[in-house]
């Protein structure tokens, strides 16, 4: 047994003599506190880079002083999510089927899956961004855009969307890299498209006169940039793709839809959940809309370092479970628990202090002031805590129970969210619409930690009774 007294655990030296052992990930051994501290770090950088550019489009056009604007920027943002959730879902499963191999030490097998969950991808990121464009009217409408932000979200999205799976090409690549523990260049990823978006927003927005429709071009080229940064370094520097053979694609696309299909159902409940969050607020007028707007680009700001926990995680706990170091899953899961309350307490220190200048740098006004200091200084925290959520749905990804994470996040997006969103906004307005999303959130996210960490623990009693069947997709 591993020394409970600790986070680390003591492993038992390998045997001098016998067959030598394929050489296995590097999460299989070391600290798993500093194995998430340095994936989480470098990843968090990436993402706070590509959210620190969402944020300033929002700056940038928000000097166009339109409040419309911003409510367009707020309801296409609803509509992306659905992109932006299909790519996340893709990329936990390319991790959840190459990261086991690589810490059993099967490379071939890993460059095999690896190839064939990027086309895979490709594949499902065209139909859904071509679904999506001819859907804008109609999905628009149902979020509520009227009369100018209808038009603004529309032009905006027109040219994003066409970029979609160029944007899933270079998130995928990313977790690929992250899985065989390249975490400088899965950050160079998306810290390139962050670079390329942030230096050409204000040359399309204001020296080319384009606006909103500037913006989006300028998102595009960035999604352009990160696949390609992103290939160079899986093919490239580390040959993680073999020749795609179509024989062997369609067996394990089989493997690969088993685990993206209730992955991707897990991370659509987010983007629905906020779509009604959207259009719960819709009701209290522009303004509200337009707080919610700069919200839904501070969050992930604010929060990246636990939305890069999330997929930091994987491939720890993904080497870990394909090298049977079970005693190694829980300690790395109890270390990111850790590491997900200390930082939700850092960011809400520093929401609740500087909330007032948040709001002035986006031209806030009325409704939208307030929203957002309510959120800063009381809301903040519980965001926090539903980190825990994100962080357990990646952990039952990579362990081979996807099934776990769809029926939390589902509840989280039903239970968690429109009912006490539905509630709440009936006697608080806008107000009650994100307590009672952050609230419900809350509830969800101790719920999936206890769960998961459960789960782990059962692994670990069934590795000291007897040997355990790997619980990671079948080959």
């Amino acid at each position: 047994m591993s020394n409970h007294s600790s986070f680390e655990p003591t492993r038992t030296p390998p045997p001098a003599s016998g067959p030598p052992r394929p050489e296995r990930g590097k999460f299989t051994r070391g600290s798993t506190m500093r194995h998430i501290l340095v994936m989480s770090g470098s990843s968090g950088i990436g993402l706070m880079a590509v959210f620190l550019v969402d944020f300033a489009d929002l700056y940038f056009l928000g000097l166009l002083g339109e409040i419309e604007v911003a409510a367009a920027i707020g309801y296409a943002g609803s509509v992306l999510f659905f992109t932006v959730a299909l790519g996340v879902a893709l990329s936990i499963a390319a991790t959840a089927l190459v990261s086991p191999a690589l810490g059993a030490g099967k490379k071939p097998r890993a460059r095999r899956r690896a190839i064939n969950a990027l086309i895979f991808a490709v594949g499902a990121a065209s139909v859904l961004s071509l679904v999506l464009w001819l859907s804008v009217p109609v999905l628009l409408g149902w979020l509520g855009a009227e009369d100018r932000a209808f038009e603004l979200a529309s032009s905006y999205l027109r040219i994003v969307l066409v970029a979609t799976p160029l944007l899933v090409v270079g998130m995928n690549c990313a977790a690929l890299l992250r899985s065989v523990g390249d975490a400088k260049r899965a950050m160079y990823v998306t810290l390139s498209g962050a670079i390329i978006n942030g230096l050409l927003d204000p040359l399309f927005i204001f020296a080319l006169g384009l606006g909103v429709d500037g913006a989006a071009i300028a998102s595009a080229l960035a999604r352009t940039t990160m696949a390609l940064v992103g290939l160079y370094g899986v093919v490239l520097v580390h040959g993680l793709l073999a020749y795609p053979k179509p024989s062997r694609f369609w067996p394990d696309a089989l493997t690969i839809a088993g685990v993206a299909a209730p992955v991707a159902l897990t991370n659509l409940a987010t983007p629905i959940a906020n779509a009604y969050v959207t259009s719960s607020m819709a009701p209290f007028g522009v303004s509200a809309v337009a707080g919610w707007a700069v919200l839904s680009r501070l969050i992930p700001v604010s929060f990246a370092g636990i939305f890069a926990l999330s997929g930091a995680i994987g491939p720890v706990l993904g080497q870990n479970l394909g090298a049977r170091e079970y005693a190694r899953l829980r300690h790395a899961f109890l270390n990111g628990v850790i590491v997900v309350l200390i930082y939700a307490l850092a960011v809400w220190a520093i929401l609740a202090s500087f909330h007032e200048y948040i709001a002035h740098a986006f031209n806030a006004r009325g409704d939208a002031v307030r929203v957002i200091a309510f959120f800063c200084v009381w809301l903040s925290p519980g965001f926090g805590v539903l980190g825990l959520l994100f962080m357990s749905n990646a952990a039952f990804n990579n362990l081979g129970r996807p099934h776990y994470a769809t029926i939390l996040n589902w509840g989280r997006a039903t239970l968690g969210t429109m009912l006490p969103v539905s509630i709440a906004s009936q006697y608080f307005g806008p107000y009650g619409v994100l307590a009672g999303q952050v609230l419900g959130g809350m509830s969800f996210g101790i719920i999936a930690a206890t769960a998961c960490y459960l789960y782990i623990c059962s692994l670990e009693r069934a590795a000291h009774s007897a040997p355990a069947p790997e619980p990671a997709p079948a080959e």
